[in-house]
């Protein structure tokens, strides 16, 4: 397979980033291996794998490493292979890629399952699965790398907690299929999951051609995290404080310094400009 280039973000350092390779190594046999070193480091070797006509470039890391090879690949014709090494994997979960057999995600890149997914982008930068202004955005922001790898996820309820009390930013909503004009806080999916296996986008597709959208209205930080328990265990979302709405564009400007993140990584602040190219990307994935 020497039209595939894998690129792996080891995480871990030392031994283990080692014995992580060597197996990767083993499972993907004579295609070119490729290890990050650096933040940012996939989007730039996904970009060179493609530039020299690597037709497969295979993101072997969790969800911000699919975001950098989808950056890197974007345009250029290649397809996007997953196999799912991070905590969530959210996107392969999206799309039906098995992320706890990565010989069974190994086999459906050998032979050739797959299928055209939209491609949203924010600001100019694509994502694959989410994004968020305001308060999951502060969240990632206020989470240090450092705190992340000594406590997971647990890292970002703690600093939930420790925003909770705060005053939430005012929001703008510029969209021809939003009710709402002013808000706290935006979620916006390509798919239907979030954050892992939450269905926030009750009625996403991702391959539509249309940006799910979830408005949360004039609230305190603390009535924002019970709606998002309500939106996470309700089959529909009924709650006259949150607006849910599918457009194929929106921007959310503010006022303030609002943190954007997609997929889980900062990208600046508003004001922010979202689109989706319908079936922009092809991905490796079981058949449908």
């Amino acid at each position: 397979m020497n039209n595939t280039v894998v690129i792996l973000n080891p995480a871990a350092r030392g031994e283990r980033a080692q014995r992580l390779r060597a197996s990767v190594e083993a499972l993907v046999g004579d295609a070119v291996l490729r290890s990050t070193s650096r933040s940012g480091h996939a989007q730039t070797l996904a970009r060179e794998a493609a530039a020299e006509g690597f037709e497969r470039i295979v993101a072997a890391g969790g969800d911000g490493t699919v975001n950098e090879v989808v950056n890197g690949i974007a345009g250029s014709g290649a397809t996007l292979g997953l196999l799912p090494l991070g905590t969530m994997n959210v996107f392969a979960a999206e799309i039906g890629v098995p992320a706890n057999d990565l010989t069974k995600c190994w086999e459906i890149i050998q032979r050739d399952e797959t299928r055209l997914v939209d491609l949203p982008r924010a600001n100019g930068k694509h994502f694959v699965q989410l994004a968020g202004v305001g308060l999951d955005a502060q969240v990632v922001q206020e989470t240090s790398y450092a705190f992340k790898r000594s406590f997971g996820p647990l890292s970002y309820i703690v600093s939930a907690a420790q925003i909770a009390a705060r005053q939430p930013p005012q929001l703008r909503i510029s969209s021809e299929h939003a009710v709402t004009e002013e808000c706290s806080f935006v979620l916006v999916g390509n798919g239907r999951l979030y954050g892992g296996p939450f269905p926030f986008f009750k009625q996403a597709v991702i391959d539509d051609g249309l940006l799910d959208v979830l408005v949360f209205k004039r609230l305190n930080y603390l009535q924002m995290i019970r709606y998002l328990q309500d939106v996470i265990f309700s089959s529909q979302i009924t709650s006259p404080e949150v607006e849910y709405f599918q457009t194929p564009a929106l921007c959310v400007s503010s006022e303030e310094a609002v943190p954007v993140e997609i997929d889980g990584e900062l990208i600046g602040h508003c004001p922010v400009e979202f689109t989706i190219k319908r079936h922009g990307l092809r991905v490796f994935a079981p058949g449908v």
